[in-house]
């Protein structure tokens, strides 16, 4: 037997086996999958999802569906077989693992960063949603996330809103790491904040990592409102790409009547306080869950128009919506007329030489 011939036999075993260790190894990619579409204008365990106290609050049949990814975690392990069928689904997609999470981090740090997110999106929505309709709002210092084990952890509550750090008044140009940097080291210092239109005073003894002293709070500028709007959503969705469902349910819950005539409408996108409309991510993959479950007008990020179009809308439109405003202009023109005239992210047709 010559030399190339036992190079060919022993080749041949090899290939297989490194196909076989591709197939079943874990890959660097993520996959997207259609999440579900919950209904903000509906209840959630028997509690209304956009629930309002002080101020008159309207509830209709409508639907205003916020959108959701199914995107695999950090450390899911997916092999060549599941990648082949999911980039076979025309709903479905993969992306390189670094676009999605990049090169540190961990799951448990990806939970924290979906609900610091979420907690900021809803209370934009709040202020977005009053501004539409010109109710005051004001500047605030807000509890965003609170880390476990640390000195705040059973003391301070997510959604506080900082008022004092001993005797210093807090505002949003507050430096707050300095007033607890100068805390001297084994020593307490008094933060009142305000829970539920009342304050609450606790004691703290910050601790020192990596040379920073820390009581355990993370930080956002907030709004304080002349009423309570509470967005009662489960704890198992994070990010901000609900903004602007939440700031429409807001407006409609405000205001008398149905925004939607009793129609079901879905969207996505990240929203200011000033209500602009921000891009997200997976507009495909929401798309297709909103079809799904009903919808048929769809509200885009303008930035997410030319993606939008490879999703499956079926007969649902696709509709810019680049700001709060024109969104809620949006819907109540297609509500009246479902062949009113909208600015589309449907292809502009072109006309033919002749």
């Amino acid at each position: 037997m010559t030399q190339r011939t036992w190079a060919a036999l022993l080749a041949v075993p090899l290939f297989v086996a490194l196909g076989l260790y591709v197939a079943v190894t874990g890959l660097p990619f993520v996959t997207f999958a259609p999440g579900p579409t919950v209904n903000v204008l509906g209840d959630d365990a028997g509690k209304p999802i956009i629930e309002v106290t002080g101020h008159p609050s309207y509830r209709d049949d409508g639907q205003l569906r916020m959108t959701t990814v199914s995107v695999t975690e950090r450390n899911a392990r997916l092999d060549l077989f599941t990648l082949m069928r999911t980039w076979l689904s025309r709903d479905d997609a993969v992306y390189p693992f670094f676009a999605q999470y990049g090169t540190t981090g961990s799951q448990q740090q990806d939970t924290q960063e979906g609900q610091v997110e979420m907690v900021t999106s809803q209370d934009a929505a709040v202020a977005a949603a009053l501004r539409q309709l010109h109710i005051p709002i004001h500047p605030a210092i807000e509890i965003v996330q609170v880390t476990p084990g640390m000195p705040a952890d059973g003391k301070i509550q997510v959604r506080d809103v900082l008022r004092k750090v001993g005797d210093t008044r807090i505002t949003p140009k507050t430096d707050v790491a300095a007033l607890i940097a100068a805390v001297p080291d084994g020593s307490s210092v008094p933060i009142t904040v305000e829970r539920n239109g009342k304050p609450v005073t606790v004691h703290l003894t910050p601790v020192t990592q990596d040379g920073h002293k820390l009581v355990g709070i993370q930080l956002q500028t907030s709004y304080t409102f002349p009423f309570k709007v509470s967005v009662n959503i489960s704890q198992n969705i994070g990010g901000p790409s609900a903004g602007l469902m939440f700031a429409t349910s807001i407006y409609d819950t405000l205001t008398p009547g149905s925004l939607t005539r009793g129609n079901v409408v879905a969207g996505t996108g990240t929203i200011t306080a000033d209500g602009k409309v921000g891009e997200i991510g997976g507009i495909q993959q929401k798309i297709a869950g909103a079809q799904h479950d009903g919808a048929k007008l769809f509200l885009v990020p303008p930035a997410n128009c030319a993606d939008a179009l490879g999703g499956d809308n079926g007969s649902m439109r696709l509709v810019k919506a680049p700001t709060l405003g024109k969104a809620i202009d949006e819907i109540r023109a297609w509500s009246a007329d479902h062949n009113a005239s909208l600015p589309s992210c449907e292809p502009v047709s072109k006309g033919t030489a002749s």
